[in-house]
């Protein structure tokens, strides 16, 4: 009787561990799968950006901007359009997070993005700023972002900015918000 379990063992294989045209296959179909994910996403973000295409073009600071006011280092994290903060803005390359160096001046607030295109906030179009708790695909602790809302164009734009030091967005808030009065009040007296 051992002796035919010996034989019934030796006539038995073992089974193939990895199937090798299995596993090749399901790997490739993966990958082409997360390049089909990948290619979407980006055929996307340029039919967003076409969309917001009648979007004029970004102001660039002056040559003479004067003293700067305040400066402030952080991170862009992107604009929307003011009061939506999931409606993201990509046109001009106002989609795109970026490490970022803030001045106010009189003139109005110059952003510096290395890597990004730099922008110009002029002080006629300063709406205010105030702290949020996040911005299209960016979400902080309460009050960790600050937003400057702006008009550009005819669109009205919150963009969003995160100090290296958030203790600095108190000051941007006091320094931005009474501007925009004095630009109404002198808007309104013409």
């Amino acid at each position: 009787m051992t002796s035919a379990l010996i034989n019934l063992a030796a006539e038995q294989k073992s089974a193939a561990v990895t199937d090798w045209a299995a596993r090749i296959g399901w790997v490739v179909g993966l990958l082409l799968f997360v390049a089909l994910l990948y290619w979407l996403m980006r055929e996307g973000w340029k039919w967003r950006s076409t969309l917001q295409g009648d979007l004029p073009e970004l102001p660039a600071a002056p040559a003479a901007p004067g003293e700067p006011t305040l400066t402030m280092t952080g991170r862009y994290h992107g604009s929307t359009t003011a009061g939506q903060w999931l409606d993201r803005i990509v046109a001009h390359g106002l989609g795109t997070r970026s490490k970022a160096g803030l001045t106010l001046t009189e003139q109005g607030v110059a952003v510096a993005r290395p890597g990004a295109q730099d922008f110009f906030i002029p002080a006629a179009a300063l709406r205010g700023a105030r702290r949020e708790a996040g911005i299209a695909g960016k979400v902080l602790p309460e009050g960790g972002l600050l937003v400057i809302t702006w008009q550009h164009g005819d669109k009205t734009i919150d963009s969003g900015f995160r100090s290296d030091r958030a203790a600095e967005h108190a000051a941007w808030i006091e320094a931005l918000t009474p501007q925009h009065h004095l630009t109404s009040d002198t808007e309104g007296a013409r």
